[in-house]
Order: C-alpha cells, then sequence, then structure tokens
C-alpha cells in the first residue's frame, strides 16, 4: 500500500482513500490518547477528534513534513488540550467505579485479572504523565508510547534531535520519581559486591 498514492486521493477528497490512512494510524494514535487520558472512553473521543480535524485540514497539507509527523502533531495538541480541560473540571465521577471490572479496554488479554491489570496500569501511568511537565509528557507519549524515531519527534515538536535525546532522558527520570513516589515503581537494589556468590 502506498501511502502517498493514498494520500494524494484524501487530499482531492476521496473518503475511501483517508479511510485506508485511519486504519493505518488509528491504532497508534489510539495507543497516545489512551496513555495520555488513562479512559478508553476519553482516548476514543480523542482518536475520533483527530480523524476528523485531519479530515477537514487535509486539502490544506501541504506536505513540509510527512502525514504521520502533521497527524501526531494534531494528536498531542488534543491530548494536551483534553489533559488542561480535565484538570480544570472538577470530578464528576470516581476514577475506579463498582462496575469497573466490566469495562475492558480494547486489545486485552483474556482473564478477568489481566483486563483489571491492564486498566490499572493504564490509569497509574496516565495519573503519572499527568504529574510531569508538559514538555516531559509529550515526549515520553511520542517515544514510548508511539515508537516514534528521534528523528520523527523532532520534526513533530520542530527542535533539534539532540534535544529530543536529552529532553527523553530527563522526561524519563522525571517519570521514574513519580511513579516511584505513587509506589508503581520498585527502586533498583545495586547488587553488593562485598555479598559473594553464594548461589553459583
Amino acid at each position: 500500500m502506498d501511502e502517498k498514492h493514498i494520500l494524494t486521493r484524501a487530499r482531492r477528497g476521496d473518503v475511501a482513500a483517508f479511510e485506508d490512512l485511519v486504519r493505518l494510524y488509528e491504532k497508534r494514535v489510539y495507543a497516545v490518547a489512551l496513555r495520555s487520558s488513562g479512559n478508553p472512553e476519553d482516548a476514543a473521543d480523542i482518536v475520533q477528534e483527530v480523524f476528523l480535524r485531519a479530515w477537514r485540514s487535509i486539502e490544506s497539507f501541504r506536505g513540509d513534513s510527512g502525514f504521520s509527523t502533521w497527524l501526531f502533531r494534531i494528536t498531542m495538541n488534543l491530548c494536551v488540550d483534553h489533559a488542561r480541560h480535565r484538570h480544570a473540571q472538577p470530578q464528576t465521577q470516581p476514577i475506579v467505579t463498582d462496575d469497573e471490572t466490566e469495562r475492558p479496554i480494547p486489545d486485552t488479554t483474556p482473564t478477568p485479572e489481566e483486563h483489571l491489570d491492564n486498566r490499572e496500569l493504564g490509569r497509574e501511568l496516565a495519573a503519572a504523565l499527568a504529574e510531569v511537565s508538559e514538555e516531559h509528557r509529550r515526549i515520553v507519549l511520542l517515544r514510548d508510547v508511539s515508537g516514534m524515531s528521534y528523528t520523527e519527534i523532532a520534526e513533530v515538536l520542530e527542535i533539534s534531535e539532540g534535544t529530543v535525546k536529552s529532553r527523553l532522558s530527563r522526561a524519563r527520570i522525571a517519570l521514574r520519581k513519580v511513579l516511584l513516589r505513587r509506589g508503581n515503581l520498585l527502586p533498583v537494589v545495586p547488587s553488593n559486591p562485598s555479598k559473594g556468590g553464594g548461589d553459583a
């Protein structure tokens, strides 16, 4: 499937071609939205809005950067907007509800225990990401959730690759500190060479 050809057709208003682009990127966009929001329903809303905005603007997409770069720029902006709105509003419902075990997130594996663990992990990671700076949150989502290369991230954020690497390093340190404080990550205990190898 030639993405450039599909994109050319989509820019001419071909709905079927745009749907092909949606299929190519929706899982990656959803992964970023889910880790950012910590909520499957909110993530689905973000994904829908991302592609709606992309469709409305695709005719004006000039191709100065890659389509994925442009699309993830839209995604990051919407994730940030959603986070700001969420933190500005009082919580209208608890994070954990009585029927939580009946609401599995997409693409999880079969057992109820695994469903619950994945939801809790997603919520905790989203909560931790909400505590780091917007700058750090963006770069962790793009690299560690979406799997973008340093070059792609540099294009999305319009910074140098060197800045991407140093910012990512600082972001991971900041996120690790938050996870440790929240009790969701065990500290690394250095081995003690003086004890010797009793289990050789």
